[in-house]
């Protein structure tokens, strides 16, 4: 459902972040505007509830699929799925897909695209990003998608080594010294890195290389939490994906045994290890994985696996909402930005559950949902 550009009223509780809520608001020409008196005599549609800014999925595939790049289509259909969920604000966390197209679109998410994963040859899933034959090309390869994204590049960390055999398991793909540098690299032409880490191995390295995001992070130990709080890397610990682990465990049973092994232990842990994260103060953001063999839509679901794991519930909210806009440099709401957010029928801060039920999705000052 949309609506022409009509002013929008908005009223109940309008959040512009988690200390600050104003009970009146009005959207004019898309933009927002929190502080005027009521314009007298103006039509408008009536807006009721509790109203946060647009939600945020920081782990996300647009253009992908189980089988690698999906047409363009098929990528709208996707950004739509988030976006009627509430999703207005996507990093693209890696895409085979040149995905540039969606900022011509006002119907579909804003997406900060991190350009295409970046891994070894057999080393990660087949069609979903390049494949570098040799590990010093990486700077150079870290560059140009640097250049190519929105101020993101997406590196995979770790993946099984099935060279091994029976002994494969998860290995990091890049020496120490090659990964520092591509993250120099890429701070040099003003990009972040985020980089797929599931096993312990692999997170030192990211640690003393910069990085800017750990994705998954389940092999993050007790004794490096600290540093990781420290340095202000965001960690994204996608428990839907996590939730998987031991479906992936079943797989690789009899042929892959050490592997499986670890993955379970994973599993099993995956509510202990978010909390163990939140506790020791790292910054923790919201993302599904969507994309894969994930749908897309499924942000409140994520949710809901953090509060599960014993994170508050206005926490988690903060994390999918006004902290992730600022990571991302889209803030909140303030006077004059564009009118990107979310009404429910009651505070998804109580109960997170409530995002699972928005009344109005409002993007660019547009109903859309």
């Amino acid at each position: 459902m949309s609506v022409p550009h009509v002013p929008l009223h908005v009223t109940g509780h309008v959040l512009l972040d988690g200390d600050r809520e104003v009970g009146d608001a009005w959207v004019r020409d898309g933009r927002i505007s929190l502080l005027r008196p009521t314009p007298q005599g103006a039509a408008a549609t009536r807006l009721e509830g509790w109203v946060l800014p647009g939600l945020v999925d920081v782990h996300c595939h647009v253009g992908l699929d189980a089988g690698g790049a999906t047409d363009p289509a098929t990528a709208a259909k996707q950004a739509t799925a988030d976006r009627d969920t509430g999703v207005l604000l996507i990093r693209d966390a890696g895409s085979p897909l040149d995905t540039g197209w969606v900022a011509s679109r006002p119907d579909l998410p804003r997406l900060v695209r991190a350009g295409k994963h970046l891994a070894r040859p057999k080393r990660y899933l087949r069609g979903y990003g390049l494949e570098l034959d040799d590990v010093a090309d990486l700077p150079r390869v870290v560059r140009e998608q640097a250049r190519a994204g929105d101020g993101w590049v997406k590196l995979v960390g770790d993946w099984i080594d099935r060279d091994l055999g029976p002994d494969g398991d998860l290995r990091p793909l890049w020496p120490a010294d090659v990964l520092a540098e591509a993250v120099a690299v890429a701070h040099a032409e003003a990009a972040r890195v985020t980089v797929h880490a599931f096993s312990e191995e692999v997170v030192a390295d990211l640690v003393a290389a910069g990085v800017d995001g750990i994705e998954h992070g389940t092999g993050i130990r007790p004794d490096q939490m600290a540093e990781i709080a420290q340095r202000g890397i965001r960690v994204t610990p996608t428990l839907l994906q996590v939730g998987q682990f031991a479906n992936i465990a079943a797989q690789a049973d009899g042929k892959y045994p050490v592997y499986a092994a670890r993955m379970r232990r994973m599993h099993e842990r995956r509510y202990a290890q978010a909390r163990d994260l939140y506790d020791a103060g790292v910054p923790l953001l919201v993302g599904t994985d969507a994309g894969g063999t994930i749908d897309h839509g499924r942000v409140a679901n994520e949710c809901a696996e953090l509060v599960a794991a014993g994170i508050p519930a206005a926490e988690v909210v903060a994390m999918a909402t006004w902290r992730a806009r600022a990571f991302l440099g889209h803030g909140a709401m303030v006077e004059g930005s564009s009118a990107d957010f979310v009404v429910y029928p009651a505070d998804p801060r109580e109960d997170v559950e409530v995002l699972r039920h928005p009344t109005a999705v409002v993007l660019r000052g547009r109903i859309v949902a």
